[in-house]
């Protein structure tokens, strides 16, 4: 019975390795993002640091983007066939025009209410004021790094890949969802 139940859970976590493994990745890349809007933006010393922030923001990694990413990449390999030509096209604006306007209130919400500590109230004002503001940004940065990586990357570098260039873009994010702009 014990034996069993071990086995399956191996069996869980070597069917989720990737995806474990890419969340992990996502997490150190979304903390460091925090951590370059806190220094670079901010202009914030060592001293004055929001670990506790950082830590926040980074986790939002483990626990959303990471995973849902992963498994919308898989979904994305699954249902569009890689031996058409127009492949990376349809996969980046299936990603553009589904996942970037469906995931973008989720990760602003998170933001707001977990790592800033904001009320359900302050939070669907600042999704009101600032999401089409952040989506029309996302579609100046986000189309061409899509399609290069559904191009290109094989399907484990995927989720990477896009979160390299997410330390930029969730520089960004940090940035916007804090500030008055």
């Amino acid at each position: 019975m014990a034996n069993n139940f071990v086995n399956n859970i191996k069996k869980i976590i070597s069917r989720n390795r990737l995806m474990l493994v890419q969340s992990i990745e996502v997490t150190a890349l979304m903390s460091a993002g925090d951590l370059i809007t806190q220094t670079i933006i901010d202009g914030k010393s060592l001293n004055e640091i929001n670990f506790k922030r950082t830590i926040k923001f980074g986790s939002l990694g483990a626990f959303i983007v990471g995973p849902s990413t992963s498994a919308w990449y898989k979904f994305l390999a699954r249902t569009v066939n890689a031996k058409d030509p127009y492949a990376p096209i349809k996969k980046m604006l299936i990603d553009q025009l589904i996942f970037a306007p469906g995931m973008l209130p989720i990760v602003m919400t998170a933001v707001e209410m977990y790592v800033n500590s904001f009320t359900w109230e302050h939070t669907k004002q600042q999704i009101r004021d600032k999401y089409f503001d952040i989506l029309i940004t996302n579609y100046q940065v986000w189309p061409l790094v899509q399609f290069v990586n559904f191009k290109f990357m094989p399907l484990r570098y995927q989720v990477l890949l896009a979160q390299t260039v997410g330390l930029f873009w969730n520089s960004y994010l940090s940035w916007k969802t804090v500030s008055k702009v």
